[in-house]
């Protein structure tokens, strides 16, 4: 079975059922299913999936590319015997876009939004016997107001747009619990005084009850404390300086989380009651990482901080949004930190929560990002903003996140320049997200006309080719100084919103290169083109050059890790194979960068 790995490495109980691998499938193009009463599971649905994998995709076994805009899932399941006396909730790693889920013919709950975690407590619908799960799934592949991202509203992709996924494409699973529970967790790490303040949530019979909180670090025990539960929410602020094994190095990075030094501390979480008898255990970890701006630059942890970050769209050739193993994930960001890059702008994706595990654990900067609307509307800000909600509570914890991106090139949001309502809605978003989070950088509109923003963050593939020496020379120069790059007008829009300017914050070039460079029988384009692995290698340093050159740039993010379907503009083909010795690709990525910025 793939995609076998524990889902949620950061909130862990060692008691789960994988409910990956094959389900019975149906569409459903005349929605008549619920008319039918398909929910009551007697339905015998007519083909075949392989769950977490979209019916567009190959490993799902369907394979079939063409519009369904409602599609059916069941499965049979039997509770485990020792599982009698716990809760059991149903959790969905995603699924895109609504989602009606039936036990036993009962509707237990509805779930809209494609990106982000959902579970149900479905306990009170089990007969303990042979449990049927039903699920029913609404995804209009039309409709321009749904957070899409790259997924085309047309059947056949194009230019910068891809094939759909439509159902359950992260993983399905049940686990038991105790009606007194440990619900939530939350770490927020102050570097500055050494603190790391954890809050938790207790669900059902809390009163009387203690949590056990244990924190290690490389295998010993840094702190413990035994806290007496009287409310639902808790909150306790641990000062890590105090312990002995950092009072020597408290002020180096031998105990902080960065791309070259990713050191997490686990934590253990035991909930008890009266007796001592363990209700529940929770496996976790946290970094202690700090990310700010200041002086026109991008600190971390306190100290300046280049930014090399490839723009990654996570699709693979078989699963598209859904890799097809856990190591898939993870050697992504081996491949891109063996090129040099410390980081990814996870690009119009709110991605699988172990990608953010593997960014953490390897030291990999991620730039959250969600699948936007093509298309302004009321109902467009709402399903944003609410899906914004959930994916912070989901991700908050990951050291890996450095920044948030709501907006992307005024997708969704095409007048902004003028228009007030969606420079309002820029602005509410970039609000929502501090209110929720303190901890990172928010970025309101990635690419220009930007409004309120933490980093003036700008794309420009104007480098032309090789042989276009005025154009290039002319993309250097808009590169140059600050007031150049604030002048310019990459793609005629300029960098800021009307009634907004820049207020000194860093300024990133967050999506350049696209070189085109076809391997073996692809075809597709890319920004430019090269012919054979030397010209790539020549164009790149080329395009590098220009963009080390600049007095004010303060990190980068290159365009793009992989191909993708059309693009062959990708540093690796779309199957990961490396378009040029990637040593290569690290030598000119290591380039000497300036650590004061002018202006």
């Amino acid at each position: 079975m793939l995609r076998s790995e524990y889902p949620r490495p950061q909130f862990k109980r060692s008691e789960w059922l994988n409910l990956n691998g094959e389900w019975e499938f149906n569409f459903d193009d005349h929605n008549i299913g619920l008319k039918n009463g398909w929910y009551s599971g007697k339905e015998l649905f007519e083909e075949k999936i392989n769950v977490p994998f979209a019916y567009q995709t190959k490993l799902s076994g369907v394979h079939d590319t063409t519009f369904h805009d409602v599609v059916w899932y069941k499965r049979e399941v039997t509770i485990p015997e020792n599982w009698g006396n716990e809760r059991v909730i149903l959790h969905f790693g995603a699924v895109d876009y609504r989602a009606w889920v039936y036990v036993n013919g009962q509707q237990v709950g509805f779930h809209e939004g494609g990106h982000v975690s959902f579970s149900f407590d479905i306990t009170d619908f089990l007969t303990y016997k042979t449990e049927t799960i039903v699920v029913r799934v609404e995804d209009p592949s039309t409709d321009e107001t749904i957070p899409r991202g790259k997924q085309f509203w047309k059947e056949k992709s194009d230019a910068i747009w891809y094939t759909r996924t439509t159902g359950i494409w992260q993983t399905v699973w049940l686990e038991p619990v105790n009606e007194t529970r440990i619900c939530k967790t939350k770490y927020t790490p102050n570097i500055d005084n050494g603190d790391i303040t954890i809050e938790f949530e207790v669900s059902g019979h809390y009163e009387n009850k203690k949590v056990d909180l244990e924190i290690s670090f490389q295998g010993e025990k840094v702190a413990s404390e035994s806290i007496q539960i009287f409310e639902k929410y808790n909150k306790r602020a641990i000062n890590l300086y105090s312990q002995h094994i950092f009072r020597t190095n408290f002020h180096n990075d031998g105990w902080t989380w960065t791309p070259e030094t990713p050191n997490l501390f686990d934590v253990k979480l035991t909930l008890r009651d009266e007796t001592d008898e363990v209700l529940d255990s929770i496996e976790s970890y946290f970094g202690m990482r700090k990310i700010h701006t200041e002086n026109g630059m991008v600190y971390l942890n306190n100290k300046p901080y280049y930014q090399k970050l490839v723009l990654d769209q996570g699709y693979w050739p078989e699963g598209l949004l859904t890799a097809p193993t856990d190591d898939d994930l993870k050697k992504d960001i081996e491949l891109a930190k063996e090129m040099g890059f410390n980081g990814c702008r996870k690009h119009q994706k709110v991605e699988d929560s172990r990608f953010l595990y593997w960014a953490d654990k390897l030291g990999f900067l991620v730039w959250g990002e969600c699948a936007a609307p093509p298309y302004y509307s009321e109902d467009a800000v709402a399903r944003l903003t609410r899906e914004w909600i959930e994916i912070i509570e989901r991700d908050y914890n990951h050291p890996c996140i450095v920044a948030w991106v709501p907006l992307n090139e005024s997708w969704g949001v095409p007048f902004i320049r003028h228009d007030k309502q969606q420079q309002n809605h820029s602005l509410a978003m970039y609000h929502l997200i501090h209110s929720l989070d303190t901890t990172r950088l928010v970025i309101s509109n990635d690419g220009w006309e930007l409004t309120k923003t933490d980093i003036c963050a700008i794309h420009n593939y104007n480098h032309g080719s090789s042989d276009e020496v005025s154009k290039y020379e002319e993309f250097k120069d808009s590169l140059f100084t600050k007031e150049n790059i604030l002048n310019s007008r990459p793609a005629k829009r300029n960098i800021y919103a009307n009634g907004f300017e820049h207020q000194g914050e860093p300024i990133l070039l967050t999506e350049f290169g696209g070189i085109g460079y076809k391997v073996g029988e692809e075809s597709g384009w890319g920004y430019t083109s090269v012919k054979d692995t030397n010209e790539f290698i020549a164009d790149y340093k080329r395009v590098l050059d220009a963009v080390y050159a600049s007095e004010i740039l303060h990190g980068y993010c290159y365009t793009q890790l992989t191909d993708v379907e059309q693009e062959i503009n990708g540093l690796l083909t779309y199957d990961r194979k490396p378009k040029c010795d990637l040593e290569e690709i690290r030598k000119i990525n290591n380039q000497w960068h300036r650590e004061t910025i002018k202006g």
